[in-house]
């Protein structure tokens, strides 16, 4: 079995290594062959892996010691539980249909076999984050996918706005990374190993550790180390303020995008801080910060999805909020529920991008919502798969959203940690807004009169099967992966794998009112979050769908909301003056004053100035008249004596 585990990140990198080294040699056709083959190779090891671990078995071993020093041993080790299997999973199905439907959607980029050796590579690093059981290897895999990202983010180097986006993620990422390495440190300072399990173990033994960070401030260790670690997550999984460089990183093809979104990359903070639930749950303090952060994420960014225009922009903010909800789960220590949130969210977001990617290939790499309507008939495939994926997004009952969904606003509801009520209301309001902006999609897009120029309607046709097939057979989990609801949110699918303290345990009594996937739907039509989706879905309906002019006069009325919501509540202006304004406000000082004043004005020529001083006054004695050096001599002798006999 531990061949396996080798298998399932070191397949991906084969592959990666084939396509992007001998991808000229090879082709084009066998690049993709060959990294479709071995990403198939590695889920399907995943999935026996799965299949082992539901059977008790797991591991928790160390796979090659690269660095020991003292008492501390830098290891690359593999942790399968239930957690990194599921992970496994989700992440090499979702790479496995993203690679497929890149053949249709990259056919004829001349980076073919470049854009899939990244995707490859990108599938590595997130393997070997979920599978690590030290803080080394996450470190490893974490800073791996962020450079992956900043490569596929910016694949199109020739254009400004890409090279733009990714050097945007790379350095938004680079803050929550410095927070997330000193967390490490911390770490490492205080335990004197990276291994989770030894951490575990140790950490109730320091929960009453204090550090002042500030003088006459004290603080629990515990929690700066967990407020550490989670700057790192607000980075990767684009949490408030470290949100803004994902809605940029649309820059880049819209499989990566649909792959970063979906279940890699800004999932890896909602699965570290799962997988550091008995680190968390010894701080209070930490989760309340994370529940503020999470329910600002969640209600914020949905509304600023109500107000784009760009497709891709629209399920880019529909993440940033799906993930905000993600997070309240977390702060709320509903931690199975963020989990299989994350789990169902994968599939419905998975197709919503790659529908989206449809779209655009058919309207010839039109973006944006204007110039679309009246898809539906053209594109039947692709208008049903996203549909289905639309319900799931909005939680409408029998869909996967519906069931990870309300199990966390439930969550959230039962939770007794501070600032739990503003959570709750961020994440009640943000169902209305979901529903209202996921479906303002579908009717904009695929609903209404056709509002293309002519050309493009006359070329008008479903796409090809290889990027249809992938959206068919994401559509599946879409639609039934929330009825495993039971034994991995409510039951003990998760035993021994994520710690509750019992003061915390919402879940636990969530799960005592759970009646069944069956109950829950029932349930759900007398509740507040069905209602408040009903009237999203019926709102996008009549503004975007009926005959009605009423969003031209919303917009006129509510200009100012508008504008601040269209503007993204100037986040990224304030960064830019602040940030980068201040950054070259700065390096203007230091050039004028530190350059130009003392480094050339007083080192370098103010020592030409002296020796050009000095110069002047001993030319006075260079005057050619021997009694002038000879006077000059016997005042120098008489200054050497006095100085030598005083």
């Amino acid at each position: 079995m531990q061949k396996l585990y080798l298998l399932v990140p070191l397949a991906p990198l084969l592959g990666a290594l084939i396509a992007g080294l001998m991808g000229r040699i090879i082709g084009p056709v066998w690049s993709h062959r060959i990294t479709i083959a071995l990403v198939f190779a590695s889920l399907l090891a995943s999935i026996v892996i799965f299949v082992d671990v539901l059977e008790g078995n797991t591991y928790n071993g160390t796979v090659y010691t690269w660095l020991v020093t003292g008492d501390a041993r830098f290891e690359v080790g593999f942790l399968i539980d239930q957690l990194s299997a599921t992970m496994m999973v989700v992440v090499s199905f979702v790479s496995l249909m993203v690679h497929i439907y890149t053949i249709g959607y990259m056919h004829d980029d001349p980076g073919y076999q470049r854009f899939f050796s990244y995707i490859s590579l990108f599938t590595f690093s997130m393997m070997m984050l979920v599978m690590s059981n030290n803080f080394l290897q996450l470190f490893f895999g974490w800073e791996a996918v962020g450079l992956v990202s900043y490569l596929l983010i910016g694949f199109w180097y020739t254009r400004p706005s890409a090279i733009y986006a990714n050097m945007k993620a790379f350095l938004v990422n680079r803050v929550g990374d410095f927070g997330f390495l000193l967390g490490i440190a911390m770490v490492l300072m205080y335990f004197g190993t990276l291994d989770y399990a030894a951490v575990f173990t140790q950490a109730p033994e320091i929960v009453n550790e204090q550090i002042e960070l500030i003088p006459g401030s004290s603080w629990l260790v515990i929690t700066v180390i967990c407020i550490l670690l989670f700057i790192g997550a607000m980075g990767k999984s684009a949490q408030f303020p470290l949100h803004v460089w994902l809605p940029d990183s649309m820059e880049g093809p819209t499989p990566i995008s649909a792959l970063i979104h979906a279940a890699t990359m800004v999932t890896a903070g909602i699965f570290m801080v799962a997988r550091m639930s008995p680190l968390f749950e010894l701080s209070e303090n930490a989760l309340s910060f994370i529940l503020i952060i999470g329910g600002i994420t969640t209600l914020f960014m949905a509304l600023v999805a109500v107000v784009q225009d760009d497709i891709k922009r629209v399920v880019a903010y529909s993440t940033l909020s799906q993930l905000g909800y993600m997070t309240v789960a977390l702060g709320a220590s509903a931690y199975s529920a963020a989990i299989f949130h994350l789990m169902t969210h994968a599939f419905f977001k998975a197709v919503l991008f790659l529908g989206a990617g449809s779209v655009i290939i058919a309207m010839h790499h039109e973006q944006s919502m204007q110039k679309m309507g009246g898809l539906k008939r053209y594109m039947p495939i692709t208008y049903g798969t996203m549909f289905i994926a639309a319900l799931a997004s909005a939680g409408v009952p029998g869909f996967s959203g519906f069931f990870s969904k309300d199990a966390i606003i439930e969550a959230v509801h039962f939770a007794n940690i501070p600032g739990v009520d503003f959570a709750y209301f961020c994440v009640l309001a943000t169902v209305f807004v979901t529903a209202l902006y996921t479906f303002r999609l579908i009717f904009m897009t695929f609903h209404g009169q056709p509002r293309m120029d002519a050309h493009t309607k006359e070329h008008l046709h479903e796409s090809p099967w290889v990027v249809t097939v992938p959206l068919m057979i994401l559509a599946i989990p879409t639609v039934a992966a929330g009825w495993f609801i039971g034994p991995i949110v409510f039951g003990d699918y998760f035993n021994n794998v994520i710690y509750v303290s019992p003061q915390h345990n919402a879940i636990e009594k969530l799960g005592a009112e759970f009646s069944g996937i069956g109950g829950m739907m029932v349930h759900a039509l007398s509740t507040a979050p069905f209602w408040l989706s009903t009237a999203g879905i019926f709102s996008a309906w009549f503004l975007y769908s009926a005959k009605t002019d009423l969003p031209g006069k919303i917009k006129t009325k509510l200009s100012i909301l508008f504008t601040l919501l269209d503007r993204k509540y100037y986040i990224d202006e304030f960064y830019s003056w602040f940030f980068a304004g201040g950054t070259r406000a700065l390096g203007t000082v230091l050039w004028k004053c530190g350059d130009v004043k003392i480094i050339d004005g007083f080192f370098v020529n103010g020592a030409a100035r002296v020796v050009a001083w000095t110069s002047t006054i001993v030319r006075q004695y260079q005057t050619g008249y021997i009694y002038h050096y000879a006077f000059t001599m016997i005042v120098g002798i008489f200054v050497v004596l006095t100085l030598w006999l005083y």
